[in-house]
């Protein structure tokens, strides 16, 4: 674990000090909001539709993070002295990951409490508790998946539209799963149970595309 934790250390420090990608993410979200709440010409959405807004405003957004997930180490030469280090790669897979998925919910900070203000009627905080459990599975697939595919894509010369291309198909299942998940939340009646059939279906995807992505990455990253 002392290569993925060194690794993870110098992505947050990087952050910090560039503030390039969660800024980015957190104001595209809120702007997004801002654009559905006037467009929709709605005091407030409910039910599948306030969580197909959520959903895809928070994907859309987790792709400005993962085009910038390798840019900086294929610019400065940081990723060749890795890839020449002797340590195992699925190191620098896990160290990116778990930094993306700490973006995630960094910008779901500002972004939630922005969507409840700007599209959602006053009786929907009772549905801030299990909103909590759906974006943490949601974020790990987001983060597993899109960690892959910019690993992929971070030497070819269109990166930014291959990583948008390759990684949201990839993704549907979780966008799916967690607006289903999330739509009795949103209901006009108040908040209803969260279907554990659409949580497992969350769960189930981490795994696979977990268990894939450090099967493959290692051979991927090479090619």
């Amino acid at each position: 674990m002392r290569p993925t934790t060194a690794l993870l250390r110098k992505e947050l420090t990087l952050e910090w000090r560039t503030r390039e990608a969660v800024p980015a993410m957190a104001l595209f979200s809120v702007t997004t909001f801002v654009v559905f709440h006037f467009g929709l010409q709605r005091d407030s959405v409910e039910g599948s539709l306030a969580a197909g807004v959520l959903w895809v405003t928070l994907l859309l957004a987790a792709m400005l993070g993962a085009n910038r997930l390798f840019v900086s180490d294929a610019e400065g030469g940081a990723l060749e002295g890795i890839l020449m280090a002797p340590i195992d790669r699925t190191s620098l897979y896990l160290a990116k990951t778990i930094a993306f998925a700490g973006f995630l919910a960094i910008v779901e900070l500002v972004a939630v409490p922005a969507f409840y203000l700007l599209l959602l009627g006053p009786a929907a905080g009772d549905a801030v508790l299990p909103l909590l459990g759906v974006l943490l599975l949601a974020d790990i697939g987001i983060a597993l998946t899109g960690t892959l595919v910019s690993g992929i894509a971070t030497q070819t010369r269109s990166r930014d539209l291959l990583v948008s291309l390759i990684a949201l198909p990839l993704l549907l299942p979780v966008i799916i799963a967690a607006a289903r998940a999330t739509a009795p939340l949103f209901a006009a009646a108040g908040a209803g149970s969260l279907p554990g059939k659409w949580m497992a279906v969350l769960g189930l995807y981490d795994v696979i595309i977990g268990l894939i992505a450090i099967a493959v990455f290692d051979f991927l990253l090479e090619d």
